[in-house]
């Protein structure tokens, strides 16, 4: 049977909507990943069925080929854990494939079947609202991805209570944040550059790299203070630091 999941990858800094499409067919049991996977994708096989029959459900002893198209592109991570996971099961007839279509599915998966967070959350959450999609994503991730309004951020700690949400066992609630808080919350900082005697110019270039979120780099001879590390730290500090 054919299972189709959609989840999501970055690319630079925006996010794309990957198809993650399952087929679980007769033949000997292998586990196949195409679709331009990298090495943590195609190490994903042994964590999603651990995770499966850690979690009390039964894996299928079939030839199961996952595609993540579209297949031209790279995909790199452990974002696909969990919408594998999820595809198998539905193709499986163990999920029903009602919800599927309305959300973006990420999460790395422990062998035990504990959802772990991953990274890109939140031009995931981006990309979902222009699908016009639901995400359903590690607790870890929830509030970065809530941080995009308008769109249903569903917090998951377990494969089984993702199986349970989209078997319709269970409700979710959504995650919200209050912007304002974090933005206010954001404004108290415990030093300040008034603290600083001196060095006008090393602190206007701080300030104009901080403010334009440029990269900075401090090079300089060992004991110089590139960092706060100090005199005895001196043989970390001989090296440029970021």
């Amino acid at each position: 049977m054919l299972a189709k999941v959609l989840s999501s990858a970055v690319l630079g800094v925006d996010a794309y909507v990957v198809e993650v499409e399952v087929d679980v067919a007769s033949g000997l049991p292998a586990f196949m990943t195409v679709g331009l996977p990298d090495g943590a994708v195609k190490e994903s096989k042994d964590r999603v069925k651990s995770a499966i029959k850690n979690s009390g459900y039964e894996f299928p002893s079939h030839r199961i080929t996952v595609n993540l198209a579209p297949a031209d592109i790279k995909k790199e991570g452990t974002a696909f854990d969990l919408p594998m996971a999820v595809g198998i099961m539905a193709a499986t007839g163990l999920i029903p494939k009602d919800k599927l279509s309305n959300y973006i599915i990420l999460g790395e998966l422990s062998l035990d079947g504990h959802v772990k967070s991953v990274k890109g959350a939140l031009p995931s959450a981006l990309s979902a609202k222009v699908s016009n999609k639901g995400i359903l994503l590690p607790k870890e991730n929830a509030a970065e991805a809530a941080v995009v309004k308008d769109i249903e951020v569903l917090p998951v700690e377990s494969l089984p209570e993702a199986v349970d949400f989209l078997s319709d066992r269970i409700t979710i609630s959504p995650m919200e944040v209050d912007l304002q808080k974090i933005f206010e919350s954001g404004t108290t900082y415990n030093v300040d550059f008034n603290e600083v005697k001196g060095q006008e110019h090393g602190k206007r270039a701080l300030e104009i790299a901080a403010a334009g979120g440029h990269n900075l780099i401090m090079i300089g001879p060992p004991w110089c203070r590139k960092d706060h590390a100090g005199p005895e730290a001196s043989h970390h500090t001989s090296r440029p630091y970021l």
